[in-house]
């Protein structure tokens, strides 16, 4: 007996309408990349090992595929050194690939690369698949796309306020109003740790506050005893969980806090700089949001972090997110090279679109008619037919076997198209065809030579 088929976990198929779906989201968002200025580029699925590892920090760095070396990978290896190893030091050993787990670090890979080819600031955008050794729910996949934007080459903050009116103008044109686009500055962090003494566990600190939305306060806080912060220090940290409000009254507060500390105030500087030019600009699909919590725990933020949540009536989380980063390029030999980059989460925003019934009904309809089959000779000058309409744009599809009418009927309403097309052994000694709209029921004849009149009844 036949082994009933399946997919790995986190792994999916996509029929065409859901193809269809993601590729209108897709469009979407390029679009605006092209509009801003952003050329496309692709990078290979596969990674050396060493270029990935250690840019994510601990947690992410577990959450990368690695893809066992070919032949004899244990070959090398003698049975002493393999009993008394541990996992993590076996790997380097038996693995020197890996999938890539994001685009951004790949992207510094390029740029490192092929530097002398590229216009600075360079603007790239990438819409391509990645993979996490994560644990699947709900908008949360093993292999998914990301679609993402980088500016690179410069420390100008107008990037990102670039970054924040291209992610509404997305959101605008897919019509998801509501969406939350909150920033906040790894630098104000930073500053924090500075005045709580703990800028040597800035990372640990990070990682914590970063999961606020995930676990509540109460859970952050736990989790920073468990770390080992100190019980002042972590009382210190709550007054900050709770900050919220109007963003300049935030600042004026955090300005008194972090008097000393030189890079929480850069940080707080550069805060009110986006705000008060996004302001100046104005958006029309999502709320410029601070949140003093967001910490996006991976280590090549320094400074801008942002993070996009769904309307507040869709329970999803994150749909996007990024930052600015100093020191992305320095492992890889190119220093002193500053830019910022965004992402767009592809499957949440589906998910989004379809929970609120967003997907123009267009989508839904990709065939503009059917040619139906009466048989050899018919079908041939059906074929020549729908050929013509073919190179007037119009989508047309053709039933290939002479069935039974009621069949070949079902068939175009599955196909949701809107006409069927007839030619029978009449029409063909008349030289006419018969179109019929299948949501009204009515029916015409035309000369076969009158295209206009075919594609009008066609488009109508």
């Amino acid at each position: 007996m036949a082994q009933k088929p399946s997919l790995p976990k986190g792994t999916r198929d996509f029929t065409p309408k859901e193809l269809s779906r993601r590729k209108y989201i897709i469009r979407t968002i390029e679009t605006h990349f092209e509009r801003f200025g952003f050329e496309q580029i692709e990078t290979p699925s596969l990674e050396n090992l060493s270029t990935l590892m250690g840019k994510y920090g601990e947690e992410g760095d577990r959450l990368i595929f690695k893809i066992l070396n070919s032949g004899d990978y244990l070959g090398k290896i003698d049975t002493a050194s393999l009993a008394n190893t541990t996992s993590t030091a076996l790997t380097p050993q038996i693995s020197s690939k890996a999938l890539r787990y994001d685009l951004t670090v790949p992207f510094a890979r390029f740029v490192v690369m092929n530097q002398n080819e590229l216009v600075m600031p360079f603007k790239r955008y990438q819409i391509q698949p990645v993979w996490r050794a994560d644990r699947p729910q709900k908008g949360r996949f093993r292999e998914f796309f990301q679609c993402d934007a980088d500016a690179i080459g410069s420390d100008s903050l107008v990037q990102e306020v670039e970054f924040i009116m291209l992610y509404d103008g997305v959101f605008n044109d897919l019509n998801i109003s509501g969406t939350g686009i909150r920033i906040n500055n790894r630098k104000i962090l930073a500053g924090i740790a500075d005045i709580l003494q703990i800028s040597d566990r800035l990372i640990d600190f990070t990682v914590s506050l970063d999961k606020l939305d995930k676990i509540g306060q109460d859970g952050v806080l736990n989790e920073l005893n468990s770390k080992g912060f100190s019980a002042d220090v972590v009382e210190s940290i709550r007054p900050f969980l709770e900050l919220s409000g109007d963003w300049k009254k935030q600042v004026v507060y955090l300005n008194e806090l972090l008097g000393s500390s030189s890079i929480g105030k850069e940080g707080l500087e550069e805060l009110s700089f986006v705000f008060e030019q996004v302001t100046q600009l104005g958006l029309k699909a999502s709320e410029l949001i601070f949140d003093i919590t967001l910490a996006r725990g991976l280590n090549y933020y320094t400074g801008t972090i942002i993070e996009v949540t769904a309307p507040k009536e869709v329970k999803i989380g994150s749909i996007g997110g990024g930052g600015r980063y100093d020191d992305l390029t320095a492992p890889f030999g190119l220093k002193n090279m500053s830019g910022v980059g965004i992402s767009f989460g592809l499957d949440r925003i589906a998910l989004v679109l379809e929970e609120l019934e967003l997907f123009p009904a267009a989508l839904d309809q990709k065939v503009d008619a059917v040619v139906l089959n009466f048989g050899a000779q018919e079908m041939l000058k059906s074929l020549k037919l729908a050929q013509q309409l073919r190179e007037r744009n119009l989508v047309i599809d053709c039933y290939p076997n002479a069935a039974k009418l009621q069949k070949q009927f079902k068939y175009v309403d599955k196909k949701n198209a809107a006409i069927a097309i007839m030619i029978g052994s009449q029409e063909m000694t008349e030289d006419r065809v018969v179109l019929k709209n299948m949501h009204s029921g009515e029916q015409k004849a035309y000369s076969c030579a009158d295209l206009e009149g075919i594609q009008r009844f066609i488009s109508a």
